[in-house]
C-alpha cells in the first residue's frame, strides 16, 4: 500500500518574475472542476448492460466458503467471515467531480464511498484515499481541499483514512477504498427480499437531474444547498436497520437509478417488485427540471440497458421516466422489510434525521416482469 495522498503535493515551477516596473502576471484562473470531467458522481458508473457483459467470465472464479457476498448479485460490498461474530466488509466507489467546489466533491465522494458499508448492515472501521488529479492544470490548494472534504466526512464517521494512492490524471479523481465489520447473522444483502415485503427509501430521488442543471449553470443556491445536504448525509441507520428482525434487504441508491436497484432486488430475490411512482420522494425542483429536458446522458444509458425488465403504467411522462432511472450519487438506503417492521424501519430513519423515508413499493411473488411502476 501507498502512502496516504498528502495534500502538500509539491506546488508548480514559479511563473517567471516580471521586469522591473512592469505589473505581476495574473494568477492563472483554474478551470471549473466539473468541466474537467465527462461525466459527473455517479453517472460516470459504466451502463448496465456493458457492465454485465464486462463481467460475465468472472462468475467462474473459485469462492471461498468465507465468502459471503462476492459479484454474484451485484450487491453493495464484498463480505468476507473473519469468525463467528466478524465479517468484514470490503468496497470502494471514487469519480469525477460532480460539484465545482473542491472541498464538497471530497465531501461527496465520501460519503458515497462509505454508503455501501452501511448497506450491507455494518460499520465503517477505516479507508483509503483514491486520488487523481491533473496536477498541472489544479493547483496545489485545490487539490487539498478535495482530500480535505473527504478527511471531514471519515472524521464525522469516526474512522481514519490510513493510507491510499495517487497518479497525476486527466481527469479529476476522488474516492475511498472502505473496510467495515459486521456481525455475520446481520449481513443484509440486496438479494434477500420477500414476497409480501415493502420497499422503504431514505432519501429523495433527483441527485442527478441537479448535477445536470447545475453543469449548464441553472441551479439556484438553494437548489445547490439542497444538493449538498443529501449528498453529504451519510447513510447511519444501516447497522440499525440490520438489527431488526423483520427487515430482510439493503441496498443503496446509487448510478443506476431507482429502478435499477430495484431490479437489482427482484433479479436477486426472483421476485417482482412493484414501484408506486407517487409516492416516491423527489428534492424540491427537480420534477420541473426535468420536464424542461435537464437531464443526465446516464439516464438513458441506464434505460436503454434494463428498461425491457420495466414494465411503465400508460402515459408515464418522458421527464418521469428520467427521475426514474435518474443516477443518484450518494443516495438513500433501499430497505425491504415485512410489513409488522415498517413501524420500526421508519422510526429508525427519522431518529438519524431522514425525514423524507416513505414506502415507495412492494415486493410480490414473480408473476414475469421484474419491475412494474405505478404512476
Amino acid at each position: 500500500m501507498n502512502a496516504a495522498p498528502s495534500p502538500t503535493v509539491p506546488d508548480a515551477p514559479p511563473e517567471a518574475s516580471a521586469p522591473r516596473g512592469a505589473a505581476a502576471p495574473a494568477a492563472p484562473v483554474e478551470p471549473r472542476l466539473t468541466s474537467l470531467s465527462h461525466g459527473g458522481g455517479c453517472g460516470c458508473k459504466i451502463a448496465p448492460g456493458v457492465l454485465s457483459e464486462v463481467l460475465r467470465s468472472t462468475v467462474s472464479l473459485p469462492v471461498p466458503k468465507e465468502l459471503l457476498v462476492g459479484i454474484e448479485t451485484a450487491d453493495d460490498a464484498a463480505v468476507y467471515q473473519l469468525n463467528d461474530e466478524q465479517a468484514l466488509i470490503a468496497t470502494t466507489d471514487f469519480f469525477m467531480p460532480i460539484v465545482d467546489d473542491a472541498f464538497d466533491f471530497g465531501r461527496i465522494a465520501a460519503t458515497n464511498a462509505l454508503s455501501d458499508v452501511y448497506a450491507m448492515g455494518g460499520r465503517p472501521i477505516l479507508a483509503l484515499a483514491l486520488v487523481g488529479m491533473p496536477i498541472s492544470v489544479l493547483s496545489t490548494a485545490t487539490i487539498a481541499r478535495v482530500l480535505e472534504g473527504g478527511a471531514a466526512v471519515c472524521r464525522s464517521a469516526g474512522i481514519p483514512i490510513a493510507g491510499g494512492h495517487s497518479i497525476d490524471s486527466v481527469e479529476a479523481i476522488y474516492g475511498l477504498v472502505a473496510l467495515g465489520l459486521v456481525h455475520p447473522k446481520r449481513v443484509r444483502r440486496n438479494a434477500d427480499a420477500r414476497p409480501g415485503d415493502l420497499l422503504v427509501l431514505g432519501k429523495p430521488l433527483g441527485v442527478g437531474v441537479m448535477s445536470a442543471a447545475l453543469k449548464k449553470e441553472l441551479l439556484d443556491a438553494e437548489g445547490y444547498a439542497q444538493m449538498i445536504a443529501t449528498t453529504t448525509r451519510l447513510n447511519t441507520p444501516g447497522p440499525d436497520l440490520a438489527a431488526l428482525a423483520g427487515v430482510h434487504a439493503l441496498t443503496d441508491v446509487t448510478g443506476f437509478g431507482l429502478a435499477g436497484h430495484a431490479l437489482e432486488i427482484a433479479r436477486g430475490a426472483r421476485c417482482t417488485v412493484e414501484l408506486d411512482w407517487p409516492a416516491v420522494p423527489l428534492l424540491a425542483g427537480v420534477r420541473e427540471l426535468a420536464a424542461r429536458g435537464i437531464v443526465t446522458g446516464a439516464s438513458g444509458r441506464n434505460w436503454d440497458g434494463y428498461g425491457h425488465e420495466v414494465e411503465l403504467s400508460a402515459h408515464f411522462a418522458a421527464a418521469e421516466r428520467a427521475l426514474l432511472t435518474d443516477p443518484q450519487t450518494s443516495g438513500g438506503l433501499l430497505v425491504s422489510c415485512e410489513p409488522a417492521a415498517l413501524d420500526a424501519v421508519l422510526a429508525v430513519f427519522r431518529r438519524q434525521g431522514f425525514e423524507a423515508a416513505a414506502v415507495v413499493g412492494r415486493v410480490l411473488a414473480a408473476n414475469g416482469t421484474p419491475l412494474r411502476v405505478i404512476a
